[in-house]
Protein backbone atom coordinates (compact mmCIF):
# COMPACT_ATOMS: atom_id res chain seq x y z
CA UNK A 1 0.00 0.00 0.00
CA UNK A 2 1.46 3.19 -1.10
CA UNK A 3 0.32 6.77 0.55
CA UNK A 4 0.29 9.70 -1.74
CA UNK A 5 0.45 12.91 0.32
CA UNK A 6 -1.09 15.84 -0.33
CA UNK A 7 -1.49 17.18 -4.37
CA UNK A 8 0.42 20.31 -3.75
CA UNK A 9 3.38 17.89 -2.33
CA UNK A 10 3.05 16.14 -5.11
CA UNK A 11 3.16 18.87 -7.77
CA UNK A 12 6.52 20.67 -5.33
CA UNK A 13 8.40 17.60 -5.89
CA UNK A 14 7.70 17.40 -9.57
CA UNK A 15 8.88 20.64 -9.98
CA UNK A 16 11.53 20.25 -8.65
CA UNK A 17 12.37 17.39 -10.28
CA UNK A 18 11.30 18.75 -13.70
CA UNK A 19 13.84 21.79 -12.67
CA UNK A 20 16.78 19.21 -11.83
CA UNK A 21 16.10 17.22 -15.72
CA UNK A 22 15.66 20.23 -17.78
CA UNK A 23 17.96 22.84 -16.02
CA UNK A 24 15.59 25.26 -14.82
CA UNK A 25 12.21 24.54 -17.48
CA UNK A 26 9.05 25.38 -15.44
CA UNK A 27 5.76 23.48 -16.13
CA UNK A 28 5.02 26.28 -18.73
CA UNK A 29 6.60 28.70 -20.59
CA UNK A 30 9.08 31.49 -18.95
CA UNK A 31 8.18 34.28 -20.81
CA UNK A 32 5.38 36.60 -19.69
CA UNK A 33 5.17 39.03 -22.58
CA UNK A 34 2.78 38.63 -25.67
CA UNK A 35 6.08 38.01 -27.69
CA UNK A 36 6.55 34.56 -26.10
CA UNK A 37 4.18 31.66 -26.44
CA UNK A 38 2.82 29.63 -23.78
CA UNK A 39 3.40 26.32 -23.20
CA UNK A 40 0.00 25.45 -21.62
CA UNK A 41 -0.57 21.26 -22.29
CA UNK A 42 3.09 19.82 -21.28
CA UNK A 43 5.20 17.61 -23.87
CA UNK A 44 4.49 13.92 -24.75
CA UNK A 45 6.25 11.16 -26.70
CA UNK A 46 4.78 8.21 -28.34
CA UNK A 47 4.78 6.04 -30.76
CA UNK A 48 8.53 5.00 -30.59
CA UNK A 49 10.94 2.78 -32.60
CA UNK A 50 14.35 1.27 -32.49
CA UNK A 51 15.30 4.68 -34.05
CA UNK A 52 12.74 7.29 -33.78
CA UNK A 53 10.07 8.75 -31.33
CA UNK A 54 7.10 11.12 -31.96
CA UNK A 55 7.88 14.16 -29.95
CA UNK A 56 4.24 16.54 -29.33
CA UNK A 57 3.15 19.81 -27.51
CA UNK A 58 0.89 22.40 -27.73
CA UNK A 59 2.38 26.24 -28.43
CA UNK A 60 0.31 29.28 -28.98
CA UNK A 61 1.32 32.94 -28.17
CA UNK A 62 -1.47 34.45 -25.40
CA UNK A 63 -4.83 35.99 -27.45
CA UNK A 64 -3.02 35.43 -30.62
CA UNK A 65 -3.30 32.66 -33.53
CA UNK A 66 -0.35 33.60 -35.01
CA UNK A 67 2.15 30.82 -36.06
CA UNK A 68 4.68 29.85 -33.47
CA UNK A 69 8.10 28.40 -34.81
CA UNK A 70 9.93 26.31 -32.11
CA UNK A 71 13.06 24.60 -32.26
CA UNK A 72 13.20 20.99 -31.00
CA UNK A 73 15.97 19.03 -29.25
CA UNK A 74 16.64 14.92 -28.07
CA UNK A 75 19.68 14.47 -25.69
CA UNK A 76 21.34 12.01 -23.63
CA UNK A 77 21.34 13.61 -20.51
CA UNK A 78 18.92 15.68 -18.52
CA UNK A 79 21.32 19.08 -18.90
CA UNK A 80 21.25 19.05 -22.98
CA UNK A 81 25.21 19.42 -23.14
CA UNK A 82 24.95 15.86 -25.44
CA UNK A 83 21.96 17.05 -28.34
CA UNK A 84 21.66 14.30 -30.42
CA UNK A 85 18.57 15.38 -32.95
CA UNK A 86 17.33 18.51 -32.86
CA UNK A 87 15.18 21.00 -35.48
CA UNK A 88 12.56 22.93 -36.58
CA UNK A 89 8.62 22.95 -36.24
CA UNK A 90 5.87 25.29 -36.37
CA UNK A 91 2.75 25.12 -34.16
CA UNK A 92 0.03 26.46 -36.33
CA UNK A 93 -3.80 27.32 -36.14
CA UNK A 94 -4.58 24.90 -38.76
CA UNK A 95 -3.64 21.88 -36.53
CA UNK A 96 -4.89 23.59 -33.59
CA UNK A 97 -1.71 24.87 -31.82
CA UNK A 98 -0.51 21.18 -31.87
CA UNK A 99 3.21 20.12 -33.36
CA UNK A 100 3.79 16.84 -33.81
CA UNK A 101 7.81 15.69 -34.77
CA UNK A 102 8.75 12.74 -35.83
CA UNK A 103 12.54 12.30 -34.36
CA UNK A 104 15.19 9.90 -36.06
CA UNK A 105 18.29 8.90 -36.21
CA UNK A 106 18.10 7.35 -32.44
CA UNK A 107 20.08 4.27 -30.48
CA UNK A 108 17.83 1.44 -30.16
CA UNK A 109 16.84 0.63 -26.57
CA UNK A 110 17.96 4.41 -25.08
CA UNK A 111 16.53 6.86 -22.40
CA UNK A 112 16.59 10.39 -23.71
CA UNK A 113 15.61 13.65 -22.70
CA UNK A 114 13.37 16.39 -24.84
CA UNK A 115 11.90 20.13 -25.25
CA UNK A 116 10.85 22.04 -26.81
CA UNK A 117 11.81 25.97 -27.10
CA UNK A 118 11.17 29.53 -28.68
CA UNK A 119 13.74 32.08 -28.09
CA UNK A 120 14.50 31.87 -24.27
CA UNK A 121 10.99 29.70 -23.08
CA UNK A 122 11.22 26.57 -22.84
CA UNK A 123 8.44 23.94 -22.51
CA UNK A 124 8.70 21.08 -19.48
CA UNK A 125 11.40 18.38 -20.45
CA UNK A 126 10.39 14.99 -21.04
CA UNK A 127 11.71 11.93 -20.93
CA UNK A 128 10.82 9.36 -23.72
CA UNK A 129 12.94 5.96 -25.18
CA UNK A 130 13.20 4.12 -28.03
CA UNK A 131 11.95 0.39 -28.92
CA UNK A 132 15.12 -1.88 -28.32
CA UNK A 133 17.13 -4.02 -30.71
CA UNK A 134 17.08 -7.07 -28.57
CA UNK A 135 15.16 -7.56 -24.31
CA UNK A 136 15.30 -9.85 -21.88
CA UNK A 137 12.59 -8.17 -20.22
CA UNK A 138 9.08 -5.63 -20.65
CA UNK A 139 7.47 -3.67 -18.61
CA UNK A 140 4.32 -1.94 -19.83
CA UNK A 141 1.36 0.25 -17.89
CA UNK A 142 -1.88 -0.87 -19.80
CA UNK A 143 -4.51 1.99 -19.18
CA UNK A 144 -8.18 2.88 -20.43
CA UNK A 145 -11.28 5.11 -20.24
CA UNK A 146 -10.27 7.91 -18.57
CA UNK A 147 -13.07 10.17 -17.68
CA UNK A 148 -12.59 13.90 -16.47
CA UNK A 149 -15.24 14.62 -14.93
CA UNK A 150 -16.32 11.39 -12.91
CA UNK A 151 -12.74 11.93 -10.90
CA UNK A 152 -9.04 12.97 -10.59
CA UNK A 153 -6.56 10.86 -12.55
CA UNK A 154 -4.80 9.45 -10.07
CA UNK A 155 -4.20 6.47 -12.15
CA UNK A 156 -1.92 8.70 -14.19
CA UNK A 157 0.24 9.59 -11.47
CA UNK A 158 0.63 6.42 -10.56
CA UNK A 159 1.41 5.23 -13.25
CA UNK A 160 4.04 8.15 -14.10
CA UNK A 161 6.03 6.96 -10.25
CA UNK A 162 5.63 3.14 -11.88
CA UNK A 163 9.03 1.32 -13.15
CA UNK A 164 7.00 0.64 -16.45
CA UNK A 165 9.24 1.57 -19.66
CA UNK A 166 6.21 2.47 -21.98
CA UNK A 167 2.65 3.46 -21.51
CA UNK A 168 -0.12 1.47 -23.43
CA UNK A 169 -3.77 3.37 -23.73
CA UNK A 170 -6.21 1.25 -25.26
CA UNK A 171 -8.84 3.49 -26.00
CA UNK A 172 -11.37 6.14 -24.42
CA UNK A 173 -8.74 8.30 -23.94
CA UNK A 174 -11.82 11.43 -23.64
CA UNK A 175 -15.25 11.20 -23.38
CA UNK A 176 -18.14 13.23 -25.70
CA UNK A 177 -20.66 13.79 -23.55
CA UNK A 178 -22.28 17.24 -22.33
CA UNK A 179 -21.37 18.79 -19.06
CA UNK A 180 -24.17 17.10 -17.77
CA UNK A 181 -23.57 13.75 -19.10
CA UNK A 182 -22.26 10.20 -18.12
CA UNK A 183 -20.69 10.01 -15.04
CA UNK A 184 -20.94 13.59 -14.25
CA UNK A 185 -23.11 14.07 -10.82
CA UNK A 186 -19.91 15.09 -9.18
CA UNK A 187 -18.21 17.41 -11.40
CA UNK A 188 -19.00 20.72 -10.24
CA UNK A 189 -17.89 19.67 -6.63
CA UNK A 190 -14.18 18.86 -8.01
CA UNK A 191 -14.07 21.31 -10.13
CA UNK A 192 -14.00 18.78 -13.13
CA UNK A 193 -16.68 20.21 -15.47
CA UNK A 194 -16.56 19.39 -19.08
CA UNK A 195 -16.03 21.95 -21.87
CA UNK A 196 -17.20 22.93 -23.94
CA UNK A 197 -20.27 22.06 -22.18
CA UNK A 198 -22.36 20.57 -25.00
CA UNK A 199 -21.76 17.38 -27.11
CA UNK A 200 -18.86 17.74 -28.93
CA UNK A 201 -19.51 17.63 -33.01
CA UNK A 202 -17.36 19.68 -34.66
CA UNK A 203 -13.32 19.76 -34.63
CA UNK A 204 -13.15 22.67 -32.24
CA UNK A 205 -15.64 21.04 -30.30
CA UNK A 206 -13.10 18.31 -29.70
CA UNK A 207 -10.25 19.94 -29.29
CA UNK A 208 -11.23 21.65 -26.60
CA UNK A 209 -12.00 18.61 -25.06
CA UNK A 210 -8.55 17.07 -25.38
CA UNK A 211 -7.12 20.77 -24.71
CA UNK A 212 -8.88 19.80 -20.95
CA UNK A 213 -7.65 16.54 -20.42
CA UNK A 214 -4.38 17.59 -21.01
CA UNK A 215 -4.47 20.48 -19.20
CA UNK A 216 -4.56 17.68 -16.16
CA UNK A 217 -1.23 18.15 -14.23
CA UNK A 218 -1.47 14.40 -14.06
CA UNK A 219 -1.70 13.97 -17.17
CA UNK A 220 1.15 16.26 -17.98
CA UNK A 221 3.35 14.18 -15.54
CA UNK A 222 2.54 11.13 -17.21
CA UNK A 223 3.13 12.40 -20.87
CA UNK A 224 6.35 13.75 -19.97
CA UNK A 225 7.53 10.57 -18.20
CA UNK A 226 7.17 8.09 -20.45
CA UNK A 227 6.49 7.20 -24.20
CA UNK A 228 2.81 6.37 -25.12
CA UNK A 229 1.16 4.06 -27.52
CA UNK A 230 -2.25 4.36 -28.01
CA UNK A 231 -5.28 3.51 -30.34
CA UNK A 232 -8.69 5.35 -30.11
CA UNK A 233 -12.04 3.34 -28.74
CA UNK A 234 -15.61 4.81 -28.95
CA UNK A 235 -15.81 7.89 -26.68
CA UNK A 236 -13.21 9.88 -28.68
CA UNK A 237 -15.75 10.29 -31.51
CA UNK A 238 -19.31 8.99 -30.19
CA UNK A 239 -20.68 6.13 -27.38
CA UNK A 240 -20.84 2.65 -29.39
CA UNK A 241 -19.63 3.64 -32.78
CA UNK A 242 -19.48 1.23 -35.66
CA UNK A 243 -18.19 1.71 -39.13
CA UNK A 244 -21.24 3.46 -40.08
CA UNK A 245 -22.62 4.83 -37.54
CA UNK A 246 -22.56 4.80 -33.33
CA UNK A 247 -25.55 4.24 -31.01
CA UNK A 248 -24.62 7.94 -29.74
CA UNK A 249 -25.22 9.50 -32.90
CA UNK A 250 -28.15 10.93 -34.56
CA UNK A 251 -28.26 12.23 -38.24
CA UNK A 252 -31.62 13.69 -38.20
CA UNK A 253 -30.99 15.42 -35.04
CA UNK A 254 -26.68 16.02 -35.07
CA UNK A 255 -25.79 15.98 -38.84
CA UNK A 256 -23.83 14.11 -40.52
CA UNK A 257 -21.97 11.11 -38.96
CA UNK A 258 -19.20 11.45 -41.32
CA UNK A 259 -18.37 14.87 -40.70
CA UNK A 260 -18.46 13.85 -36.73
CA UNK A 261 -15.97 10.87 -37.13
CA UNK A 262 -13.68 13.33 -39.22
CA UNK A 263 -13.50 16.05 -37.12
CA UNK A 264 -13.02 13.79 -33.67
CA UNK A 265 -10.66 11.91 -36.19
CA UNK A 266 -8.07 15.35 -37.08
CA UNK A 267 -8.59 16.55 -33.75
CA UNK A 268 -6.95 12.99 -31.78
CA UNK A 269 -4.53 13.42 -34.43
CA UNK A 270 -3.66 16.80 -33.67
CA UNK A 271 -3.77 16.19 -30.11
CA UNK A 272 -1.87 12.57 -29.67
CA UNK A 273 1.59 11.59 -30.13
CA UNK A 274 0.96 9.24 -32.47
CA UNK A 275 2.31 8.59 -36.24
CA UNK A 276 -0.49 9.89 -38.41
CA UNK A 277 -0.69 8.83 -42.14
CA UNK A 278 -2.04 10.18 -44.85
CA UNK A 279 -5.26 8.12 -44.20
CA UNK A 280 -6.07 9.23 -40.18
CA UNK A 281 -8.50 6.24 -40.39
CA UNK A 282 -5.98 3.82 -40.13
CA UNK A 283 -4.40 3.65 -36.83
CA UNK A 284 -3.58 -0.49 -36.73
CA UNK A 285 0.41 -0.49 -36.83
CA UNK A 286 3.12 -3.28 -34.91
CA UNK A 287 5.94 -2.30 -32.78
CA UNK A 288 8.70 -5.01 -32.46
CA UNK A 289 10.30 -5.15 -28.66
CA UNK A 290 13.41 -6.63 -29.44
CA UNK A 291 11.86 -9.77 -30.49
CA UNK A 292 10.69 -10.50 -26.91
CA UNK A 293 7.40 -9.29 -27.94
CA UNK A 294 5.53 -8.03 -31.12
CA UNK A 295 2.72 -5.84 -30.01
CA UNK A 296 0.29 -5.24 -32.31
CA UNK A 297 -2.05 -2.40 -31.77
CA UNK A 298 -5.44 -2.54 -33.13
CA UNK A 299 -8.69 -0.62 -33.99
CA UNK A 300 -12.24 -3.23 -33.41
CA UNK A 301 -13.99 -0.21 -33.30
CA UNK A 302 -14.66 2.04 -36.43
CA UNK A 303 -12.21 0.63 -39.36
CA UNK A 304 -14.44 -3.09 -39.81
CA UNK A 305 -16.87 -3.05 -37.26
CA UNK A 306 -20.33 -4.44 -38.41
CA UNK A 307 -23.10 -2.78 -36.21
CA UNK A 308 -23.97 -3.99 -32.83
CA UNK A 309 -26.75 -6.67 -32.66
CA UNK A 310 -29.05 -5.91 -29.78
CA UNK A 311 -29.15 -8.15 -27.11
CA UNK A 312 -32.75 -8.00 -26.01
CA UNK A 313 -33.51 -9.07 -29.93
CA UNK A 314 -30.73 -12.16 -29.82
CA UNK A 315 -32.76 -13.11 -26.31
CA UNK A 316 -36.18 -12.55 -28.26
CA UNK A 317 -37.24 -9.62 -25.87
CA UNK A 318 -38.07 -7.67 -29.33
CA UNK A 319 -40.32 -10.43 -30.74
CA UNK A 320 -39.92 -13.18 -33.59
CA UNK A 321 -38.98 -11.26 -36.29
CA UNK A 322 -36.16 -9.26 -34.21
CA UNK A 323 -35.00 -12.32 -32.47
CA UNK A 324 -34.32 -13.88 -36.32
CA UNK A 325 -32.85 -11.13 -37.58
CA UNK A 326 -30.57 -10.67 -34.76
CA UNK A 327 -29.73 -14.45 -34.73
CA UNK A 328 -28.63 -14.72 -38.89
CA UNK A 329 -26.35 -11.66 -38.26
CA UNK A 330 -24.74 -13.44 -34.76
CA UNK A 331 -24.11 -16.45 -36.48
CA UNK A 332 -22.98 -15.22 -39.90
CA UNK A 333 -19.71 -16.41 -40.78
CA UNK A 334 -18.90 -13.19 -42.24
CA UNK A 335 -19.85 -11.00 -39.40
CA UNK A 336 -16.80 -8.06 -39.55
CA UNK A 337 -15.06 -6.81 -35.96
CA UNK A 338 -12.00 -6.09 -37.39
CA UNK A 339 -12.39 -5.82 -41.44
CA UNK A 340 -10.82 -7.93 -44.21
CA UNK A 341 -8.12 -5.23 -44.71
CA UNK A 342 -6.83 -5.58 -41.15
CA UNK A 343 -7.43 -8.87 -40.48
CA UNK A 344 -5.55 -9.51 -43.28
CA UNK A 345 -2.75 -7.53 -42.17
CA UNK A 346 -2.88 -8.85 -38.84
CA UNK A 347 -2.75 -12.60 -39.86
CA UNK A 348 0.76 -11.40 -42.29
CA UNK A 349 2.30 -9.45 -38.83
CA UNK A 350 1.52 -12.95 -36.56
CA UNK A 351 2.84 -14.81 -39.81
CA UNK A 352 6.24 -13.18 -39.95
CA UNK A 353 6.91 -12.53 -36.14
CA UNK A 354 10.19 -14.08 -34.72
CA UNK A 355 9.23 -12.64 -31.88
CA UNK A 356 8.34 -15.12 -28.02
CA UNK A 357 5.39 -13.38 -27.42
CA UNK A 358 2.02 -12.08 -30.12
CA UNK A 359 0.38 -9.29 -27.97
CA UNK A 360 -2.46 -7.75 -29.27
CA UNK A 361 -3.10 -4.10 -28.11
CA UNK A 362 -6.76 -3.45 -28.37
CA UNK A 363 -10.22 -1.80 -27.05
CA UNK A 364 -13.27 -4.61 -26.36
CA UNK A 365 -12.88 -8.28 -24.12
CA UNK A 366 -11.88 -10.95 -26.20
CA UNK A 367 -12.95 -13.56 -23.55
CA UNK A 368 -15.95 -15.64 -24.27
CA UNK A 369 -17.87 -13.92 -21.47
CA UNK A 370 -21.22 -15.86 -22.07
CA UNK A 371 -24.09 -16.44 -19.66
CA UNK A 372 -27.24 -18.20 -19.96
CA UNK A 373 -30.56 -16.49 -20.88
CA UNK A 374 -31.49 -17.22 -17.30
CA UNK A 375 -28.78 -15.24 -15.81
CA UNK A 376 -28.33 -12.25 -18.21
CA UNK A 377 -31.85 -11.90 -17.75
CA UNK A 378 -31.26 -11.10 -13.82
CA UNK A 379 -28.29 -9.15 -14.90
CA UNK A 380 -29.62 -7.04 -17.12
CA UNK A 381 -32.79 -5.93 -15.31
CA UNK A 382 -33.54 -2.38 -15.08
CA UNK A 383 -35.75 -3.21 -11.96
CA UNK A 384 -34.18 -2.70 -8.93
CA UNK A 385 -37.48 -2.53 -6.77
CA UNK A 386 -36.70 -5.18 -3.87
CA UNK A 387 -38.77 -8.00 -5.83
CA UNK A 388 -37.38 -7.71 -8.65
CA UNK A 389 -33.36 -7.98 -7.02
CA UNK A 390 -35.11 -10.84 -4.83
CA UNK A 391 -35.95 -12.78 -8.18
CA UNK A 392 -33.21 -12.12 -9.98
CA UNK A 393 -30.66 -13.17 -7.53
CA UNK A 394 -33.27 -16.85 -7.14
CA UNK A 395 -32.50 -16.78 -10.66
CA UNK A 396 -28.84 -16.81 -10.59
CA UNK A 397 -28.79 -19.25 -7.69
CA UNK A 398 -30.95 -21.60 -9.42
CA UNK A 399 -28.47 -21.47 -12.33
CA UNK A 400 -25.00 -22.10 -10.17
CA UNK A 401 -26.83 -24.79 -7.85
CA UNK A 402 -27.61 -26.76 -11.39
CA UNK A 403 -24.24 -26.52 -12.21
CA UNK A 404 -22.60 -27.38 -9.39
CA UNK A 405 -24.69 -30.74 -9.11
CA UNK A 406 -23.35 -33.93 -11.20
CA UNK A 407 -25.49 -34.42 -14.08
CA UNK A 408 -26.85 -37.96 -13.01
CA UNK A 409 -28.41 -36.27 -9.98
CA UNK A 410 -29.82 -33.26 -11.40
CA UNK A 411 -34.03 -32.52 -11.03
CA UNK A 412 -35.65 -32.16 -13.98
CA UNK A 413 -35.63 -28.23 -13.57
CA UNK A 414 -31.80 -28.25 -12.89
CA UNK A 415 -31.14 -30.15 -16.26
CA UNK A 416 -33.36 -28.01 -18.23
CA UNK A 417 -31.34 -24.81 -16.62
CA UNK A 418 -28.02 -26.74 -18.27
CA UNK A 419 -29.75 -27.54 -21.59
CA UNK A 420 -28.50 -25.05 -23.96
CA UNK A 421 -31.34 -25.50 -26.15
CA UNK A 422 -33.73 -24.25 -23.45
CA UNK A 423 -31.32 -21.92 -21.69
CA UNK A 424 -28.83 -20.78 -24.33
CA UNK A 425 -25.65 -19.02 -23.87
CA UNK A 426 -25.31 -15.59 -24.93
CA UNK A 427 -22.39 -13.20 -24.86
CA UNK A 428 -22.78 -10.77 -21.80
CA UNK A 429 -21.64 -7.68 -24.14
CA UNK A 430 -22.63 -8.08 -27.89
CA UNK A 431 -20.23 -4.53 -28.15
CA UNK A 432 -17.22 -6.95 -27.34
CA UNK A 433 -15.43 -9.87 -29.42
CA UNK A 434 -18.84 -11.95 -27.83
CA UNK A 435 -20.66 -10.23 -30.76
CA UNK A 436 -18.61 -11.09 -33.37
CA UNK A 437 -18.11 -14.64 -33.29
CA UNK A 438 -16.80 -15.46 -36.20
CA UNK A 439 -14.11 -13.04 -36.42
CA UNK A 440 -13.02 -13.61 -32.99
CA UNK A 441 -12.67 -17.88 -33.83
CA UNK A 442 -10.52 -16.68 -37.13
CA UNK A 443 -8.00 -14.74 -34.81
CA UNK A 444 -7.60 -17.69 -32.36
CA UNK A 445 -7.42 -19.92 -35.11
CA UNK A 446 -4.86 -17.92 -36.96
CA UNK A 447 -2.66 -17.74 -33.59
CA UNK A 448 -3.17 -22.02 -33.02
CA UNK A 449 -2.30 -22.59 -36.77
CA UNK A 450 0.76 -20.50 -36.58
CA UNK A 451 1.61 -21.93 -33.04
CA UNK A 452 2.59 -18.41 -31.27
CA UNK A 453 2.16 -17.34 -27.82
CA UNK A 454 -0.44 -15.49 -27.65
CA UNK A 455 -1.57 -12.51 -25.03
CA UNK A 456 -4.54 -10.14 -24.95
CA UNK A 457 -4.67 -6.58 -23.71
CA UNK A 458 -8.11 -5.14 -23.21
CA UNK A 459 -9.83 -2.20 -21.48
CA UNK A 460 -13.31 -0.75 -22.53
CA UNK A 461 -15.48 -2.24 -19.73
CA UNK A 462 -14.55 -0.18 -16.29
CA UNK A 463 -13.45 -3.37 -14.92
CA UNK A 464 -10.04 -5.62 -14.45
CA UNK A 465 -10.72 -9.38 -15.62
CA UNK A 466 -7.97 -12.12 -16.68
CA UNK A 467 -9.65 -15.00 -19.10
CA UNK A 468 -8.55 -18.07 -20.87
CA UNK A 469 -8.88 -17.32 -24.79
CA UNK A 470 -10.40 -20.73 -25.94
CA UNK A 471 -11.45 -21.74 -29.51
CA UNK A 472 -15.59 -21.89 -30.09
CA UNK A 473 -15.23 -24.66 -32.33
CA UNK A 474 -17.49 -23.04 -34.89
CA UNK A 475 -15.79 -24.94 -37.84
CA UNK A 476 -14.11 -27.64 -36.20
CA UNK A 477 -16.49 -28.53 -33.24
CA UNK A 478 -13.41 -31.19 -32.16
CA UNK A 479 -11.98 -28.14 -30.89
CA UNK A 480 -14.50 -25.99 -28.65
CA UNK A 481 -12.28 -25.45 -25.78
CA UNK A 482 -8.89 -25.21 -26.95
CA UNK A 483 -6.50 -22.75 -25.33
CA UNK A 484 -4.95 -20.48 -27.50
CA UNK A 485 -4.07 -17.80 -25.14
CA UNK A 486 -4.59 -15.50 -21.86
CA UNK A 487 -6.30 -12.37 -21.82
CA UNK A 488 -5.43 -9.81 -19.36
CA UNK A 489 -7.73 -6.58 -19.30
CA UNK A 490 -7.66 -3.28 -17.08
CA UNK A 491 -9.89 -1.61 -14.98
CA UNK A 492 -10.41 2.20 -15.74
CA UNK A 493 -8.31 5.38 -15.23
CA UNK A 494 -11.58 7.38 -13.73
CA UNK A 495 -15.08 5.74 -15.50
CA UNK A 496 -17.58 3.92 -13.37
CA UNK A 497 -17.74 0.36 -13.52
CA UNK A 498 -20.00 -2.95 -12.59
CA UNK A 499 -20.70 -1.62 -9.39
CA UNK A 500 -22.45 1.54 -10.81
CA UNK A 501 -24.95 0.68 -12.83
CA UNK A 502 -25.67 -3.52 -11.18
CA UNK A 503 -27.98 -3.72 -8.24
CA UNK A 504 -25.92 -6.29 -6.73
CA UNK A 505 -22.79 -5.77 -4.03
CA UNK A 506 -19.13 -6.33 -5.84
CA UNK A 507 -18.15 -9.14 -4.13
CA UNK A 508 -21.93 -11.02 -5.11
CA UNK A 509 -21.09 -9.56 -8.50
CA UNK A 510 -17.38 -11.48 -8.52
CA UNK A 511 -19.27 -14.35 -7.49
CA UNK A 512 -21.38 -14.62 -10.23
CA UNK A 513 -19.42 -13.98 -12.94
CA UNK A 514 -16.06 -16.10 -11.82
CA UNK A 515 -18.62 -19.13 -11.37
CA UNK A 516 -21.18 -18.87 -14.50
CA UNK A 517 -18.39 -18.07 -17.05
CA UNK A 518 -16.13 -20.68 -18.01
CA UNK A 519 -13.05 -18.88 -19.10
CA UNK A 520 -13.10 -16.16 -16.64
CA UNK A 521 -10.29 -16.39 -13.96
CA UNK A 522 -10.61 -13.68 -12.27
CA UNK A 523 -12.54 -10.24 -12.25
CA UNK A 524 -12.59 -6.96 -9.98
CA UNK A 525 -15.74 -5.46 -10.38
CA UNK A 526 -15.67 -2.25 -8.62
CA UNK A 527 -11.76 -0.69 -8.29
CA UNK A 528 -9.98 1.74 -10.09
CA UNK A 529 -6.62 1.39 -11.49
CA UNK A 530 -4.35 0.12 -14.42
CA UNK A 531 -2.68 -3.07 -15.50
CA UNK A 532 1.32 -3.55 -15.12
CA UNK A 533 2.57 -6.40 -17.57
CA UNK A 534 5.90 -7.37 -17.55
CA UNK A 535 7.17 -10.10 -20.13
CA UNK A 536 10.36 -12.48 -20.03
CA UNK A 537 11.33 -15.01 -22.76
CA UNK A 538 9.82 -17.57 -19.85
CA UNK A 539 6.35 -15.55 -18.96
CA UNK A 540 4.28 -13.06 -18.78
CA UNK A 541 2.98 -11.55 -15.46
CA UNK A 542 -0.01 -9.17 -14.77
CA UNK A 543 -0.34 -7.01 -11.88
CA UNK A 544 -3.30 -5.00 -11.44
CA UNK A 545 -2.49 -2.29 -9.18
CA UNK A 546 -5.63 -0.31 -7.63
CA UNK A 547 -6.29 3.06 -6.03
CA UNK A 548 -8.84 3.75 -3.53
CA UNK A 549 -10.23 6.96 -4.32
CA UNK A 550 -10.81 9.33 -8.04
CA UNK A 551 -12.57 11.88 -5.53
CA UNK A 552 -9.47 13.39 -3.89
CA UNK A 553 -6.04 14.17 -4.75
CA UNK A 554 -5.01 12.09 -1.09
CA UNK A 555 -5.10 8.31 -2.75
CA UNK A 556 -3.25 4.83 -1.68
CA UNK A 557 -2.16 2.37 -4.38
CA UNK A 558 -1.60 -1.18 -4.06
CA UNK A 559 -1.32 -4.78 -6.14
CA UNK A 560 -4.83 -6.19 -5.96
CA UNK A 561 -3.84 -9.18 -7.90
CA UNK A 562 -0.91 -10.67 -10.09
CA UNK A 563 -1.56 -13.81 -12.37
CA UNK A 564 1.23 -15.63 -14.69
CA UNK A 565 0.93 -16.98 -18.26
CA UNK A 566 3.52 -19.35 -19.68
CA UNK A 567 2.09 -19.43 -22.89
Amino acid sequence: MRPVSSRRDFILRLTAVSAALGGGAALTACGGDDEQPEFLYGVASGDPLADRVILWTHARFPGSDDRVGLRWEVAEDAAFTRVVASGQATATREAGHTVKVDASGLAAGREYHYRFSHGGTRSLVGRTRTLPATASELSLAVMSCTNYPAGFFNVYAEVARSDAQFAIHLGDYIYEYPANGYASAGAAALGRTSVPANELFSLEDYRRRHAQYKSDADSKTLHARMPLIAVWDDHEIANDAYNGGAENHDPATEGSWAARRAAALQAHHEWMPIRSGADRSRIYRSFNFGNLVQLHMLDTRLVGRDEQISIGALAGLAGPAAQSAATAAYTSPSRQLLGAEQLSWLQGQLAASTATWQVLGQQVLMGRMEFPVSVLAALNSTDTSPEAVAAGTAAITAYLTAKATPPALRTPAQAALMNPALNPLLGYNLDAWDGYLAARETVLATVRQLGRKLVVLAGDTHNAWHSALTLKGLDAPALAGVKVGEEFATSSVSSPGLESYLPLPPAQVKSIFENVVDDLKWIDPSRRGFLKMRFTAAEAVGEWVFIDTITSRTYTANVGHTARYSG
